[in-house]
């Protein structure tokens, strides 16, 4: 989105563009009208550097993909992340990291896509760089806790008990082993040894270049997984990057109820 702009309905801001650059048919800079008929006129203060000026434009370009079978008719929630690199003061008047949403309940019928996007090339002028990792970066990912929500230590990929109970329906031949190790990498590493979706020569077996300790070279931005649960679960999660004790909290939290028959029989009528 553009966030802040000098713009002007005095053309159609839709249908013009560089090409009418000087060309005063469309508008003229401090123009002098003829207000009374005698040739005698008046200067307009119509600066035309201004005139659809953009300041900040925050403009994103993203992707549509159309659901598979399998998605059809379920209620689907985007798990990703808000905010921007830096502190509390450094951030304003945006925020700091963190998933949204970050509490989130939802039904075993329901679907979750777990997804973030980030940057490379924040130009913050040494000011807003507070946090983990390359200045100017943005990292994320995703892994279990080991204990309640207060904590700051995640389960290792072997110790992650909840990924027995989801299945990805983006890359159905995904263990949960897999999905874990695709969160906790940011897609670093896709998977364990490689899938129909995953190049071996990317998986974690296989990859030669080993994720740095900070997560400097893995992908900013993500395409995850929507994910499907067996039955009823709960997890608190965490990124480990941005996690920083007394600094700014990135966790949150997921409890998955089984469908009522009544929830069930509404959606099959549909």
């Amino acid at each position: 989105a553009v966030v802040s702009t000098q713009s002007t309905g005095d053309y159609n801001g839709w249908k013009t563009d560089a090409s009418s650059n000087n060309d005063d048919d469309v508008i003229s800079n401090n123009p002098t009208i003829d207000v009374f008929g005698d040739g005698n006129g008046i200067t307009l203060a119509l600066n035309t550097a201004q005139t659809g000026r953009v300041f900040q434009d925050r403009s994103h370009i993203f992707e549509i993909l159309p659901r598979t079978e399998a998605m059809e008719g379920k209620t689907m929630y985007n798990l990703n992340v808000m905010g921007k690199r830096g502190n509390l003061e450094q951030t304003v008047p945006s925020t700091e990291y963190d998933f949204v949403p970050s509490s989130l309940a939802i039904t075993t019928d329901d679907l979750v896509h777990v997804q973030w996007t980030g940057s490379n090339t924040h130009n913050n002028n040494n000011d807003g760089n507070a946090g983990e990792g390359t200045d100017g970066t943005d990292r994320h990912n995703l892994m279990q806790m080991s204990g309640d929500i207060s904590g700051s230590y995640p389960y290792t990929i072997a110790k992650a008990s909840f990924w027995n109970n989801v299945e990805s329906l983006t890359d159905p031949e995904a263990t949960g082993e897999d999905i874990a190790i695709g969160l906790a990498s940011s897609g670093h590493y896709c998977a364990k040894s490689g899938t129909d979706t995953c190049p071996a020569s990317e998986s974690l077996d296989k990859k030669k270049t080993k994720m740095d300790d900070k997560m400097n070279n893995a992908p900013a931005s993500y395409s995850g997984h929507v994910l499907k649960f067996k039955k009823a679960c709960s997890i608190n999660y965490l990124c480990t990057r941005n996690n920083s004790f007394s600094n700014r909290s990135q966790k949150g939290t997921i409890w998955v109820r089984k469908s009522s028959k009544a929830e069930v029989k509404k959606r099959a009528e549909k």
